[in-house]
């Protein structure tokens, strides 16, 4: 029957299926959004449709599609709308200045002035800007500075006033308002107040939202990315139900997970089967404010336990070294109340990890989401301020794979570009954007690098049995690349591009035709 045969047809390709049981092929059948075979001959008789869409990849390299597994959907889409202040925009807090003074003379006066992408090390005076530098700018416009992190922020005068920050405000937990050495008051640098500000500043409006998320979900498309997981803390129900009207009208088709916050997580899990959107692990945020831990070791427990012992997985942002071991001991803690190691909780990021981090973490069936990318746009401001002891240990992926871990990778969006590509090429190579090299005996296969971005993602979110690999009856998200990355010099490896990429068994990106 023809409702049988295949509907899309890849021919002439070079399939990298990531597929033990076929890992090659040079045609590849799809029928109804999902993968019907993969084959070596040019074209089996009978197999496809007569009205199948044959694309010819002239011989192209097809693998799975990409899937970032930690990136942050609604930031990266508002700092599309914001003043870029990255390294390649600005070189100095004066820089900064001139560019607020010059967006100010075209924007009505009292509407919020957004900026986003600074990065102290990179400017000239090698420190975070302040209220005062950015009153240079105007005090006609409330300012809100946002650094690359996304962990802090800088407000001018008016902003701090409209937030309703001032010189007796109290810190909420595990936040810090940075005050002036000399008289005390709030110098208008914030850390870690996210949260708190998203709350007393007004949202970026509805259509200007909904333009910016078009725009991300089709760059994500162009980059080879069919599946995102968002990350974001403060996910809960209204952010699924945005998610739900979004996907519904089309403006986001990347099929997506949401992580949910420890106080939103009540009535998961869920998932929508029309659109795909699915919740996903319940996120933690650890932090090190003035050498102590939020949450508290034991709050920290506290919540594992609580997470675990409601069957849902979860997530543990966790950077600095204190943080990973206290995620650590907190998984621990969770799993030896109650044994259940099936449940692939998550540290996100685990920046530092040595072999024995590694080790206890495989013990405990645990998965570490990290950031190859990271080595890439930030590998010289590691390499001059991180201590050689942590050095060592940083994004430590082949350690990793010693201790039997199956490490996935996110791009951790908006702080880095979430071009998969390039977290590719910083895993092979261990190479900053300059070139230099960052512990090179952490350096990984092209092949475990790819894995990545493909069956480990889809193991991070127990989407295994659907997505990572080119397999059949998977879904057909498939990516055509320019270059085969196993034949290219790994130097090449940041150059490649994608040139089609396929979801559901539809092309949604084009660059061959």
């Amino acid at each position: 029957m023809e409702s049988c045969k295949a509907d899309l047809v890849l021919r002439n390709c070079h399939a990298v299926t990531l597929d033990a049981r076929r890992p090659h092929g040079s045609t590849i059948y799809a029928r109804d959004g999902r993968i019907l075979k993969v084959s070596s001959k040019v074209i089996e008789r009978g197999l496809a449709s007569p009205f199948a869409q044959v694309i010819d990849c002239k011989g192209k390299t097809v693998i799975p599609a990409f899937h970032d597994a930690h990136c942050h959907i609604v930031a990266y889409a508002e700092s599309l709308l914001n003043i870029s202040l990255g390294p390649d925009c600005v070189n100095s807090i004066e820089d900064i200045v001139l560019k607020i003074r010059q967006a100010a003379a075209t924007t009505p006066p009292g509407q919020w002035i957004r900026c986003s992408g600074y990065n102290k090390f990179y400017l000239a005076e090698k420190r975070h800007p302040t209220r005062n530098d950015l009153d240079r700018a105007t005090t006609s416009h409330p300012i809100k500075l946002t650094h690359r992190s996304g962990h802090a922020h800088v407000l001018n005068t008016p902003a701090m006033s409209l937030a309703g920050i001032h010189n007796e405000s109290e810190e909420p937990p595990g936040c810090m308002i940075e005050r002036d050495l000399e008289t005390g008051l709030p110098n208008g640098l914030l850390y870690g107040m996210g949260a708190y500000l998203s709350n007393a500043i007004p949202a970026v409006g509805s259509d200007e939202l909904d333009s910016a998320v078009k725009k991300t979900g089709q760059t994500l498309l162009s980059l080879g990315i069919t599946t995102v997981q968002d990350a974001s803390p403060g996910n809960g129900l209204a952010r699924w139900n945005q998610f739900l009207n979004w996907k519904r009208r089309g403006i986001f088709p990347p099929r997506t997970i949401l992580m949910f916050g420890v106080d939103e997580a009540q009535g998961l899990p869920l998932e929508d089967r029309e659109t795909g959107l699915a919740s996903g692990a319940v996120k933690i945020m650890l932090d090190e404010v003035r050498g102590c831990l939020n949450p508290t070791p034991d709050e920290l427990n506290r919540l594992a336990w609580d997470i675990h012992s409601r069957g849902l997985q979860m997530a543990i942002h966790a950077v600095e070294e204190p943080t990973v071991a206290a995620a650590v001991h907190a998984l621990s803690y969770a799993l030896r109340e109650l044994p259940d190691k099936t449940r692939r909780h998550r540290i996100e990021h685990c920046s530092i990890c040595n072999l024995p981090t590694a080790r206890q973490l495989r013990r405990l069936g645990s998965i570490v989401v990290t950031n190859p990318a990271f080595i890439f746009y930030s590998g010289e401001r590691y390499l001059s301020t991180v201590s050689q002891r942590q050095l060592r240990h940083l994004y430590a992926l082949n350690t990793m794979l010693k201790a039997g871990l199956k490490p996935a990778a996110g791009s951790d969006a908006p702080i880095a570009p979430p071009d998969p590509l390039k977290g590719i090429y910083a895993a092979v190579t261990r190479r900053a954007e300059t070139g230099r090299q960052m512990l090179k005996g952490e350096a990984v296969s092209v092949i475990d690098a790819l894995r990545l971005y493909t069956t480990n993602a889809a193991w991070s979110c127990f989407k295994e049995k659907e997505s990572g690999s080119i397999s059949k009856g998977k879904y057909a998200d498939l990516a055509v690349l320019s270059d085969d990355p196993f034949q290219v010099d790994p130097q090449g490896l940041k150059n490649i591009k994608v040139e089609m990429t396929v979801l559901a068994g539809k092309v949604v990106y084009d660059r061959i035709s």
